[in-house]
């Protein structure tokens, strides 16, 4: 857990940095890094984007309703894009929640228009984000 709430805080550090601040060998770090990644407790190390000073400045939320028992299949069709950065099953109204961003509204258009014609689509409703309040990964160690 120590490593892993300094992984959280940047996920760059060496393993002697992440020694340093666990008060553990580099080698105990490398085993237990390597150990957490076999185990896919560590997926991926990545950095944030700031994805608005890239041009992305529309980011939506597109909830699905689709046909039963063909969710997997539509959510892995849409995953492929590479406007879509989430897909969440869920429950209530809708199936699916899609999170993505586009450049422009002519882009977010084109890929409304391209998945409202997949067979099992049902119902889509998109919501703009207007503001990004907080969006970090969460921490569970603090």
């Amino acid at each position: 857990m120590k490593i892993l709430k300094v992984l959280a805080k940047n996920a760059n550090y060496s393993y002697r940095q992440i020694a340093k601040e666990t008060r553990l060998s580099p080698s105990t770090v490398m085993k237990n890094v390597e150990k957490l990644k076999k185990e896919e407790i560590i997926k991926a190390q990545i950095s944030l984007v700031d994805y608005e000073k890239l041009g992305y400045d529309v980011q939506v939320i597109i909830q699905l309703k689709v046909s039963k028992g063909k969710l997997f299949e539509v959510e892995g069709k849409i995953a492929s894009d590479r406007h879509v950065f989430a897909i969440y099953d869920q429950t209530g109204q809708y199936d699916a929640a899609i999170l993505a961003r586009f450049k422009t509204r002519r882009e977010l258009d084109g890929f409304l228009k391209k998945i409202q014609t997949f067979p099992f689509i049902e119902d889509t409703e998109t919501s703009l984000v207007l503001n990004v309040m907080k969006e970090n990964p969460v921490s569970v160690f603090e």
